[in-house]
C-alpha cells in the first residue's frame, strides 16, 4: 500500500478522496449504517471514561471522532484521504492526514486505539503494526479493531440473486480488488490474534451487520431494521453471527 506514490489515482487516498464527497450519504446517513455504528459503539462505549486518549485511525468524515470525544474528550483521528480529514475538521474534529503505516510516528499512549468499519482492511499483514500497536495502546488499553468479515451472508446472498457471482464471493479468498483497483484483505479472526501476538488479550468478539445488511442492499422499512438490530444484539457473540456479519468487531486489551 505504501509503496504506490500519493499522487497516484491507484493510491487509496484518491480513492477514499472519491469517495469522501457520498459517503455520509451512502453509509454514515443510511439507516442500515447507523445502526451497525451504533452496534459497534454498543459495545465501545463502556470501555470509555472522561478524559481518555483516543486515536481513530481510518477515520473518514469523523463520526466516530464527534461521538467518543462526547465521552472522552481527547480524540485524535487519522485519515489517508485529505478529503476525509477535511470533511472531519468541519466538524470539529482534530483530523490529521496520515496513513495506517505512520502511526509509528506518535510517542504518546492512548487508552484505546480504534479502527472501525475496514480500514484495517487495506493493510495485508497486521503483524507488521503489531509493535507500533503494543506501544501505542498503555498497558490494560484497549485495541478496537471492526473489519469487513471475509464472509457476509448477506452480501453473497445479494450479488448471487443478481448473477453477479464473481462478487458473491469476492471476499472468500482472504483478498480482493475493487473495481477502482484497490487492494483489500480479510484475515479470519484467528489471523488477526495471531498478528497481535504477545501483547494483546482478546476480550470482546461479536458480530456486526448480522440480519442488519449493508447499505447498498437499498430500502428496507425503518420498522423490519430495528427489529433485526434489536435480533443482531442477541446473537452478535454467537459463532454464526460472528461468522456472517458485514463486519466482525474484535476487542483486545494491552497486556
Amino acid at each position: 500500500m505504501s509503496s504506490v506514490p500519493l499522487s497516484s489515482p491507484d493510491h487509496p487516498a484518491a480513492y477514499f478522496d472519491r469517495l469522501a464527497a457520498r459517503y455520509d450519504e451512502v453509509w454514515t446517513n443510511s439507516e442500515a449504517g447507523r445502526l451497525q455504528r451504533d452496534a459497534v459503539w454498543r459495545h465501545l462505549d463502556p470501555l470509555i471514561a472522561r478524559g481518555d486518549r483516543i486515536l481513530d485511525i481510518g477515520c473518514g468524515t469523523g463520526e466516530d471522532a464527534v461521538h467518543f470525544a462526547g465521552l472522552a474528550g481527547q480524540v485524535l483521528a487519522l485519515d489517508v484521504s485529505p478529503e476525509m480529514v477535511r470533511v472531519a475538521r468541519g466538524r470539529g474534529v482534530n483530523a490529521r492526514v496520515l496513513p495506517i503505516e505512520g502511526i509509528h510516528m506518535f510517542a504518546i499512549a492512548f487508552d484505546m486505539v480504534l479502527s472501525n468499519f475496514g480500514g484495517l482492511n487495506c493493510i495485508r499483514d497486521l503483524s507488521t503494526l503489531r509493535e507500533t500497536l503494543a506501544r501505542l495502546v498503555r498497558p490494560r488499553g484497549f485495541l478496537a479493531i471492526c473489519l469487513m468479515n471475509r464472509f457476509c451472508l448477506w452480501e453473497s446472498m445479494y450479488y448471487s440473486v443478481r448473477g453477479q457471482f464473481k462478487k458473491a464471493v469476492r471476499r472468500w479468498g482472504g483478498e480482493a480488488t475493487t473495481s477502482e483497483g484497490l487492494s483489500l484483505f480479510y484475515p479470519s479472526s484467528k489471523q488477526v490474534r495471531h498478528a497481535l501476538l504477545p501483547g494483546f488479550d482478546l476480550v470482546t468478539d461479536v458480530g456486526v451487520g448480522i440480519l442488519v445488511p449493508p447499505s447498498f442492499v437499498g430500502v428496507i422499512p425503518s420498522e423490519l431494521l430495528r427489529s433485526m438490530a434489536s435480533m443482531d444484539a442477541r446473537i452478535d457473540a454467537s459463532r454464526i453471527g460472528r461468522m456472517i456479519g458485514d463486519h466482525r468487531l474484535l476487542i483486545f486489551r494491552r497486556s
